[in-house]
Parts: C-alpha cells; structure tokens; sequence
C-alpha cells in the first residue's frame, strides 16, 4: 500500500507542477453521457490535463468518458472536473479505479461531487430525472479499503453514517430550485458490478433492500473520498427504468443518448451549487 501512496504523491506532484498555485477546493465527477456538462460552463482561464499524461492514473475505456481534467474558476470558486471516471467493470482492480480520487483528494479539495447515469428502480423514477443520492449499497462485492493499512490516507475502520453529507443534500436542494429543478429527488443507490444490465431478479431484490436507483460506478470513489475525510454528494441522472420494470431490453446506446439530454439541467444545478457553496463558506 505504501507504493501506492508514493505513486498517488508522484502524480499530485505531476498535476501540481501543472496547475501552478491553483487550489481546486470542490471536485465534480461527470459520469456516462454526462462529459457535456463541462462544456456548459465558462472556459475562460481554464487549464486541462490529459488524463493519460498523470503517472499511473488508469486510462477510461468506457465510451463517452473524455478521461481530461479542467481546472476552471466558476463563480469564484475554484474546482477541478474530472471529464469522465473509470469503473471496475473494465478490469482494473479497485486499487485502480479510485486511484485518481486518492489523488484529487491529495490535492486538498473540500468537496467532492460525483454524478452517473442509473436505471431507476422506484416506480416514482422516470428518465430524466436528476435524483440526489442519499446513500448507497455496494453490491459490487469488493471494498477499495481492502489491503494493506495506509494510515497517511485514512483510518483503518472509516464510518459511513453520514457518506452522503446532511448539509451538501441541504444545497443541493437550493442549488436545484434555482436551476429551475423544483422537485429534486432523494433516492439510495445500488451499485453492481457490471458490465452486464441488472437481471429483473436483481433489480427486485435491490428494491427489496431499499434502492431506487441501480448502476456500476460511485460508491467506490465515495468510499474513499470519505475515509479521506472529504465531504461527498452524488446526482444520479435516470437514464431508463431499471430491468423488467418496462419489458424493453436496455442498451449502452439509450443511455448514453438520454444521459446527453439531461447535461445542460446537470450542469445548471452544478453551478447552482458551487453558487451555494460559496455563500456557505
């Protein structure tokens, strides 16, 4: 785990020699079909990174994830988008895939935002709806904490009570009114591994356990970024109702398409919240 650590510092050194005294203080993760958000928002002054130039940082192969990180000042605060995530579903170990929020995490942020495409499982979910994650279960049958101690990152038992901060939830709920989005939806999300669709039979034992929302991403990141100390958020953008709900075979095609509809309302709320974020300070 300590080679790990020295290769997550190795590559903060590499964005930092980068991005000079720029200190991103919230991180936005934009998920599958949702990369159009970055462009919503104002280009001036922005510095962006390649993703496949930070030492060690896994390389997306997932379609629509960019793999680019934007530094950018909005509404006076600075932030960091990261244009696209990798997911466990493509083989890399979760090691890997939360490498790059150990490292954002690394780089002192206070927030960190992370947004994905889901199958709504609650019957009050329709696509298109953007849901604010209120916690999750990880059905993905690994924890990225497994392994070695490293007690530089977290604690050896970090507690989940709260994964979801009570107070990002609060102004997300302001940040959507004033997007226009008056009836924000709080909804658990249950993360599987991939990359296969859920099975009807899984999406009925997922509502069983209390989800509304399935996918194959964020919990790890969240995981991490909260054993990190990091308060975190999720938004959820229903791409299509979940398996067996409607009797139509689901594809990566729809929800890239629906989840590409839905980015200007994504990053609308977005600025919203860095507007609310930086009232809260």
């Amino acid at each position: 785990m300590s080679d790990l650590y020295n290769k997550a510092q190795e590559a903060v050194d590499f964005i930092k020699s980068k991005i000079g005294d720029f200190q991103p203080l919230t991180a936005i993760v934009l998920g599958s079909g949702l990369g159009g958000a970055a462009d919503e928002q104002n280009q001036e002054q922005e510095i962006i990174i390649e993703a496949k130039d930070i030492p060690g940082w896994p390389v997306s192969t997932a379609p629509s994830h960019a793999g680019k990180l934007i530094f950018k000042n909005i509404d006076g605060r600075d932030i960091v988008i990261l244009q696209g995530r990798v997911h466990y579903y493509e083989g890399y170990s979760m090691q890997e895939v939360t490498f790059p929020t150990r490292v954002i995490c690394m780089l002192g942020i206070k927030e960190y935002i992370a947004t994905n495409a889901s199958g709504g499982i609650s019957h009050w979910l329709q696509s298109g709806d953007i849901v604010a994650v209120t916690d999750h279960i990880n059905l993905m049958g690994a924890n990225p904490l497994r392994g070695a101690d490293e007690p530089r990152w977290n604690v050896r038992f970090p507690d989940m009570t709260h994964a979801y901060s009570l107070r990002l939830l609060d102004l997300m709920e302001r940040a959507a009114s004033l997007a226009g989005v008056h009836n924000l939806k709080r909804g658990v999300y249950a993360a599987f591994a991939g990359p296969s669709f859920e099975t009807p039979a899984e999406v009925k034992m997922a509502k069983i356990l209390g989800a509304d929302l399935a996918g194959m991403s964020t919990v790890p990141e969240i995981i991490i970024a909260n054993a990190m100390g990091v308060e975190c958020a999720a938004l959820s953008c229903v791409a299509n109702k979940a398996a067996g709900l409607t009797g139509e075979k689901l594809t990566a095609q729809e929800v890239l398409d629906n989840m590409a509809k839905s980015a200007g309302a994504l990053a609308n709320l977005l600025k919203n919240l860095i507007h609310e974020l930086n009232l809260a300070k």
